[in-house]
């Protein structure tokens, strides 16, 4: 037996002890911090002697978080889950929510029970810890000894398990506020890149990474729904240690029940904690990657169902709020494809009028070249013929004055000769780009240097996108500039055709002053390309020309960024700059 206390000395004891617990609650220390003291001190009261701290858990378990013994020794370490049920105090106190005791463990059932035995306990009293008005676990203090626990030592252990409820609920508003303002981060993250325009995949890429660490996942993934009725990965995040799961490009076909098929069934957030009943393709495939449970929010469009994300555990159950906090990383994710869909269109418009436009300067130089050139010079002959025919001999004047209208018309046949070039030019069409910007180069009335490492000819919508846009910034250095000279760099680049165009003139120019180069950055923007543009005054003025070569970024189809994924070719963003020469 313990040795005696008097009833002043206990309550004298039992206030010092809760003042010293109270102190490290309110010095903000950590739940293990108190539990461990927690343990401690109630083992001072009489006829304790082990002290243990349960917290329920939701898949019907309990962990043990706190324990003491008066002989040093642990019978249940800290972190030991067993399942409830039977009869024991911790299965007791969980299934009434209140206060419980049994004085003969020999009676008790159920895992507890069997720890219990092996410990040789007697008798046991247990009384629910309820934090913000929900059970969250339970104090258990035992005896070893044939008399039963004192009949107040419910009462005595109602300030400790007070003390326990607010540290574990100052933890939880701690925890809870570094969520929200971790959450808050992470969503800033994502919107930055949507709103500087970043690639569809850059976005894929950056949500399924923020929104899995936020979630303490094991894998997170963003699908895109096909007509085909399969889904698609494009974009995947697996927890360091987990390994690969669903790799980018991954297709799946839709079917049976799982998250992915209830999503695309119904247009809603939905969930299974467990994968043991799920079935189809998806659900066979989860649970060989050993998924125990997941939440797929959806991702809608301008109204239209597009995909889903998905997160997944393998062990704990997901929590309850997933569902909302991943609806502000879905919204990010669509107002990404949105903008995307918005600038693929944009970009084809313009394609089509510069297509349009270039047909229908062909066919005013075909219809210049076939129609009044070839009549013009038709009649010149008919004319020389006719008269020549009919004119006496020695009508000298009359000779000269058919020569020159025969002159006249030859003159006429020549401007639309030039004006049809003018049209399409000729340097161009016959010899390809360089040669066309040495003829550009030899009109200049500024001297050009020019450094063209061009080998071959290039597609033709590149060639006279930089064809006109080089002869639009010569004219304009011609014109404003009072430069003493111009360089033109032309080269290619992995895959791009790179311009550059310099001179040494005054600077100060501005873009948007002239409708000129407006245009033609309309046309280098429907090639998929980039125009940029800097002239500080005194300063010059220099502009670049970036072009892709790739045939299918000229007129674009779908972007691989958010129609076919192409893990072989990250998307990545190409920033461009023009310095002062």
């Amino acid at each position: 037996m313990g040795p005696t206390h008097t009833e002043a000395g206990l309550v004298a004891e039992e206030r010092a002890a809760l003042r010293r617990v109270a102190k490290l609650v309110a010095g903000g220390a950590s739940p293990e911090a108190v539990f461990a003291a927690v343990a401690a001190e109630v083992g001072r009261l009489p006829g304790c002697d082990i002290t243990l701290l349960t917290r329920y858990d939701a898949d019907q378990r309990a962990t043990n978080v706190g324990v003491w013994s008066n002989s040093g020794a642990r019978p249940i370490p800290v972190g030991t889950r067993v399942p409830i049920g039977g009869r024991n105090l911790p299965t007791l106190v969980f299934q009434t929510g209140r206060p419980a005791r049994i004085d003969d463990y020999s009676q008790a059932t159920g895992p507890v029970a069997d720890v219990a035995s092996a410990w040789g306990i007697r008798s046991a009293l247990g009384v629910p810890i309820n934090v913000q008005g929900r059970l969250w676990g339970a104090m258990v203090v035992v005896s070893t000894r044939e008399d039963p626990l004192s009949t107040d030592t419910e009462a005595r252990l109602a300030g400790f398990t007070e003390l326990v409820g607010t540290a574990i609920a100052n933890a939880q508003a701690g925890v809870q506020l570094r969520g929200y303002a971790d959450e808050q981060a992470a969503l800033r993250r994502v919107a930055t890149l949507v709103a500087r325009a970043a690639e569809p995949g850059e976005v894929f890429a950056a949500v399924t990474v923020e929104a899995g660490r936020l979630l303490s996942a094991h894998t997170n993934a963003l699908m895109r729904f096909d007509p085909d009725g399969m889904e698609t990965v494009l974009g995947s995040w697996t927890r360091p240690g987990v390994g690969p799961v669903s790799a980018v490009g991954t297709r799946l076909q839709l079917g049976g029940r799982n998250v992915s098929t209830l999503v695309f069934q119904t247009g809603e957030p939905a969930r299974l904690d467990d994968y043991a009943d799920s079935s189809g393709p998806i659900g066979d495939w989860s649970r060989d990657l050993r998924l125990r449970g997941s939440v797929g929010v959806p991702v809608s469009v301008e109204g239209r169902l597009w995909g889903v994300m998905i997160v997944s555990t393998r062990s704990d159950p997901i929590p309850v709020d997933t569902e909302a906090r991943l609806a502000g990383f879905t919204e990010l994710v669509a107002t990404a494809i949105a903008n995307a869909e918005a600038r693929a269109a944009l970009t084809a418009s313009r394609a089509r009028i510069v297509a349009a436009a270039d047909a229908a300067r062909r066919r005013v130089e075909r219809d210049l070249h076939d129609g009044a050139q070839q009549r013009l010079v038709s009649l010149a002959l008919r004319v020389q013929t006719t008269v020549r025919g009919v004119a006496p001999p020695g009508a000298v004047a009359l000779d000269a004055e058919l020569d020159g209208v025969v002159a006249e018309i030859v003159g006429v046949v020549e401007e639309l000769r030039e004006l049809a070039r003018g049209l399409h030019p000729a340097a161009l069409a016959d010899g390809g780009l360089g040669p066309a910007l040495k003829t550009l180069a030899r009109r200049s009335a500024v001297p050009v240097r020019l450094d063209i490492d061009v080998e071959g000819r290039l597609p033709e919508p590149v060639e006279l996108a930089t064809y006109y846009v080089v002869a639009e910034a010569l004219t304009n250095t011609v014109k404003h500039a009072h430069a003493t000279v111009i360089d033109v760099e032309a080269t290619i680049d992995a895959e791009r055709l790179l311009v550059r165009v310099c001179d040494d003139g005054d600077g100060g120019a501005d873009l948007t002053g002239g409708s000129g180069l407006i245009g033609l950055t309309d046309r280098v923007e429907a090639l998929g390309g980039r125009l940029t543009f800097t002239s500080p005054p005194g300063g010059g003025t220099a502009l670049q020309v970036v072009l892709p070569l790739r045939a299918d970024r000229g007129l674009p189809p779908q972007s691989p960024a958010w129609g076919e994924p192409d893990p072989s070719s990250p998307a990545r963003r190409e920033e461009t700059g023009v310095g002062d020469h």
